[in-house]
Formats: C-alpha cells, sequence, structure tokens
C-alpha cells in the first residue's frame, strides 16, 4: 500500500485579505491532487475585516472540507501565527507528517506541493525544504542564505569589493543553481517541515515578532541535525514585504522598524551569546560607517534605510548591554 503523507499548510494573515484569498486560489489545485491535505489561515487579529472576508470566500468556494480560518486574537507576529496552527495539530491523534508554511503574499505554481513531498520522501535527513521563488513579473529570484555571522555582517556593513570576494564563503546571500542544493537556511515563504523536526527542536520561537524567526529555527534544526535544502522544481511567486514594507527592489527602502533590530540582537545573543553579538555590532557600524563616508566621496546612490545607524546602535546588543549594566549599578547603589 503506497504511503501518503498529510500536509498542514498554513498561512498567517495579517491585513492581507485579498492576498491571502490569491494564495487559496493557487493553493485549491495543489489540495486537490494531493489527498491529505488541509489550509489554515491564522488571523492576526488584523480588525480591518479581513479575516471575515477569508473567511466568507472560503464558505462561498465550498472549500471548508480541506480550508479553515482560525482566528489568534493577538499579532503576536510570524512564529506566534504559525504555532496557533502547528500546536493544536500535534494534539490530535494524527499529527500531520508535514507542515508547509506558505506567506499570504505567494501564488503557488502548480506542482510546488509535490514537488517538495516527493524531495522529503527521496531525503529522508532532509528536515526542511523550501521552493524556488520568483518576482511578480515571473523572473527567477535564485536566492538562499548562510547563517549570519561576525564575518557576514561586517561585509554587508563595509560593502567593499576586494572584502567581499575574500569573504565569499561567508556572505550571508548565496546564489542558487537548477539543481537542489543543501543550504543554511530559506526565507520563510515557502517553508516545508518535517513533523520529527518539531519534536526535535520545539515550535518557532515566538519571542521573535518578524524576521530572523525563520533563520533562528533552521539553525536548530541544524543543531538537531537535520539538513535544510532548496528545490528549485517547486516554484512560488512571491510579492515581497507586501505585509511589512520592509522589502522593497525599486527606490531607496523605508525606515526599518524596531522589531528587525530587536529580533537580530535577539538572534545574535541567543545563538552566539552576548559578547559576540556585541563586538559584531562593534564592526558592523564600523564598518558601515566606513561604507558610508566612501559613498559620499564617491557620489553613490543612497540605497540605504533612512537613521539606519542611530536605529542601529539604539537597538544593539553593546547599547542594550550599557542599559543593562546601569540598571545593575543603580540597583547596588541604592543597596
Amino acid at each position: 500500500m503506497k504511503f501518503t503523507p498529510t500536509t498542514l499548510i498554513v498561512i498567517v494573515n495579517y491585513r492581507s485579505g485579498q492576498l491571502t484569498i490569491n494564495c487559496l486560489n493557487s493553493l485549491h489545485g495543489e489540495v486537490q491532487s494531493n489527498p491529505g491535505t488541509t489550509v489554515v489561515v491564522v488571523d492576526n487579529a488584523s480588525g480591518d475585516g479581513s479575516a471575515e472576508v477569508i473567511a466568507e470566500h472560503i464558505q462561498a468556494s465550498g472549500w471548508g472540507g480541506w480550508a479553515q480560518l482560525v482566528r489568534s486574537g493577538l499579532n503576536g507576529g510570524f512564529s506566534y501565527g504559525n504555532n496557533v496552527a502547528i500546536r493544536p495539530s500535534f494534539c490530535t491523534a494524527h499529527p500531520a507528517d508535514f507542515y508547509w508554511l506558505v506567506n499570504p503574499d505567494t501564488l503557488v505554481r502548480p506542482g510546488a506541493l509535490v514537488a517538495l513531498l516527493e524531495f522529503m520522501a527521496q531525503h529522508p535527513q532532509a528536515g526542511i525544504a523550501g521552493s524556488s521563488l520568483e518576482d511578480a513579473d515571473g523572473v527567477l529570484w535564485p536566492w538562499a542564505f548562510r547563517f549570519p555571522t561576525f564575518l557576514s555582517e561586517f561585509d554587508s556593513g563595509l560593502r567593499l569589493g576586494i572584502v567581499s570576494q575574500l569573504l565569499s564563503k561567508h556572505r550571508l546571500v548565496r546564489p542558487m543553481g537548477a539543481q537542489p542544493e543543501r543550504v543554511d537556511w530559506l526565507p520563510g515563504a515557502s517553508m516545508m517541515i518535517r513533523r520529527e523536526v518539531f519534536a526535535s527542536v520545539g515550535l518557532m520561537d515566538e519571542s521573535y515578532f518578524l524576521y530572523f524567526e525563520e533563520t533562528d529555527f533552521c539553525l536548530q534544526a541544524r543543531r538537531a541535525l537535520w539538513d535544510c535544502w532548496y528545490v528549485p522544481k517547486s516554484r512560488i511567486m512571491h510579492i515581497a514585504g507586501q505585509s511589512t514594507g520592509v522589502t522593497h527592489k525599486t527606490d531607496r527602502p523605508n525606515r526599518l522598524p524596531a522589531y528587525w533590530f530587536e529580533s537580530r540582537r535577539r538572534y545574535f545573543v541567543k545563538n552566539h551569546g552576548r559578547l559576540y553579538a556585541v563586538l559584531t555590532d562593534v564592526f558592523w557600524m564600523m564598518a558601515f560607517s566606513t561604507w558610508r563616508v566612501r559613498r559620499v566621496l564617491q557620489r553613490k546612490p543612497d540605497t540605504d534605510p533612512p537613521q539606519q545607524l542611530s536605529d542601529f546602535l539604539k537597538h544593539s546588543a553593546l547599547w542594550q548591554a550599557r542599559i543593562e549594566v546601569g540598571v545593575h549599578a543603580c540597583g547596588a547603589r541604592r543597596s
């Protein structure tokens, strides 16, 4: 008897009603051709009526047998929203074999789901697998990522060609080819996770609001000896930054929100310790300051988010460590 894996697809909606509906429409064919697949849309307390619109669309389309809307009651972020759907599954008699995290601002191309499931079946040590992504105009976005380190952060701040060449094996972004490749981590826009990974490392860390949560989760999986793979045969169209406004492919980006810096700091402190995080921040700021001076002297266009350096310092491990030292010192004087 052929084994048919069960898959729970999770979409976290926050004020992206029409995009979520478009994503559900693209998933309809995948669900029909893959028995045992269900979809849970988690609304992270949007408060804009999008939850009602999504629920009505599911009912009107007759999709109640495979899709449902769950209201979280709290906008707790990406990890929180996904866990709202994943946690109850583990409390059932038959939890899903796989959990596919899909962003609302995506369209799933035909065959994307089966490509991931087939790959996972052929590679039992693969704990996480992700799709290749394409822009709204259909152009392939063939990138995956290495785990952030001191060297990758220094390179991203300095942006000097000869240094980038020397640190090429440490750069955060790495180009992908046409064949599956083992990688460090993948965007959460399309992330297939084997059930046993959650059993090994637990659910996603809800202390991250947005950004770095999928990086952290992939790192915990790596430490538990699971592999992460880029599977280009599975293809997803992704309109980056629609919910957050952070990611733009043209013009100067928006100012980065505080939660981006908070998530970054948490990632480094949690996974490498406070001293490593502080040193990484210091050298990034030195490198970035050097780049800003060189940009002016060479009359290069300004493509950095506004107030990036001051925002970085405000939320850095260095500044937070100084605040904590000051608090402890005040407490000592009072005692």
